[in-house]
């Protein structure tokens, strides 16, 4: 099921990370998604009962293509 945000809501939303940048819906590998994507660090934030989740601690880190997560060596 998509993420169905308001609008204006979504633009003023924003990646809790250090570089605050816009997040958008869906993820990479699945558009529909309940989730939000940072478009900067590529963490995933959930939305649950229609409400995101924007804690570092509940985000899932984006994978490299070989599955290994980004921050990995």
């Amino acid at each position: 099921m998509a993420v169905t945000l308001d609008a204006q809501l979504l633009e003023i939303l924003a990646c809790p990370s250090p570089d605050h940048a816009p997040l958008r819906t869906g993820t990479t590998a699945d558009p529909e998604a309940d989730a939000l994507t940072c478009t900067e660090c590529g963490r995933v934030y959930p939305v649950r009962d229609g409400i995101p989740v924007l804690l570092l601690d509940e985000a899932t880190e984006p994978t490299n293509p070989d599955g290994a997560h980004a921050d990995s060596p």
